[in-house]
This record gives C-alpha cells, structure tokens and sequence, in this order.
C-alpha cells in the first residue's frame, strides 16, 4: 500500500492550524507537501515483505568459494538505520550489527542491510524492530542463530520528557545457539571491541 502524500498535506496543513500556526505565511507554504514526502520516505517500509532479500541464497559447498567454508559467524557491524517512534512519531537512529551462524546457504551481506533497511521503515519501537529483524532471518535463512544488538538515540528521550540527548538505548535479540549466554557475549565482544 503506497502512502497517501495528498492526504498527509491536507492533514499537515490542519495540524499547523490546530496549533495555532497559519500554513500560508511565507515559511510554511510548502510545509505540508515536505511533511507528505517525508512520510512517504519514512514509512516506505509499510506493507513491504522484509524477507524478500532473503529469497537468493548461495550454496556454502557449491558456490564460488567452496574452500571457504565458514567454520563460525558471520558479523556485520555497523548498519546505519533511522526509524519513527510508534509512541510520538518522533525519529530514532543509530546503528544495528547482526550476527549468524550459517548452515548451507548464506546471502549477500547487503541483504541484511535491506531487511534491517525494511523493517525500520515502518512505524516502530526499537525492541520490536530486533526481534522483527532476527525472526526474518532465522526464518528465511538456513541458520544456526542469530544475533540482533541495537543501539540507537531516540527523539522522545532527547527532545521531551527528562531531555537526555547522550542517553542511548541498547536491545538483544537472539535466536538459535545464540540464546546461549557464552556464544552471545563474544559476539558481543567482537561489536564492542572490533576483531
């Protein structure tokens, strides 16, 4: 489903108004149709099958390295995403490392990004959103586990209510052997120290 830009300014022009604000003064004139737009871009993610980067995998054993075969994780660190807080629609952003255990088949690394990409773009909270992410791949992915950390700066923290703007918020979610404490925490290990 496409996200109605029309509608959006219309009801961008009345909340303007609601506040007391007059949406034809010089400096709000094109605000509505900014805010449809921005809408449009955060939420692209509504309604779209965050598992369909998943769909081309490559054989471990028969693909274009099969001397290469992973003995452990794979650990990509440092995905960059940005989302909209379900609660206020305010923006929260920070980076996203996942870890797997591969079986068979694996995927293009910026696959990941675009289930992660996806996911965020949809009205959200940060503990959904890992556990969104990890389900995906644990279900679309020949996996042994899997290991979501978030970490992410969230508008409604640092713009309103106590106003922390250094606080960040940090989430887990595991599946498979990384339920297990002792696999987990050196993945954790190797997101916070490097490898």
């Amino acid at each position: 489903m496409a996200v109605d830009t029309e509608r959006i300014a219309r009801l961008t022009r009345e909340l303007l108004e609601a506040i007391g604000e007059n949406p034809d003064r010089p400096g709000l004139t094109q605000t509505p149709a900014r805010m449809a737009d921005l809408y449009a871009e955060f939420f692209a993610g509504v309604g779209e099958d965050a598992s369909a980067p998943l769909a081309h995998t490559i054989s471990v054993s028969r693909g274009p390295a099969p001397d290469t075969l992973p003995s452990g994780a794979v650990l990509l660190r440092d995905i960059r995403f940005r989302s909209v807080c379900e609660h206020h629609l305010l923006p929260f952003a920070g980076r996203a490392h996942i870890a797997y255990l591969p079986g068979e088949q694996v995927v293009g690394l910026g696959a990941l990004v675009r289930v992660v990409e996806t996911l965020a773009t949809r009205p959200q909270v940060q503990e959904r959103l890992g556990e969104q992410i990890a389900d995906t791949i644990a279900e679309n992915l020949d996996t042994r586990g899997v290991l979501v950390v978030m970490d992410a700066v969230h508008g409604c923290v640092t713009m309103r209510g106590g106003r922390q703007p250094e606080t960040s918020t940090l989430t887990i979610a595991a599946r498979g052997e990384y339920t297990e404490p002792v696999a987990r925490g050196e993945i954790i290990a190797l997101i916070g120290g490097g490898a």
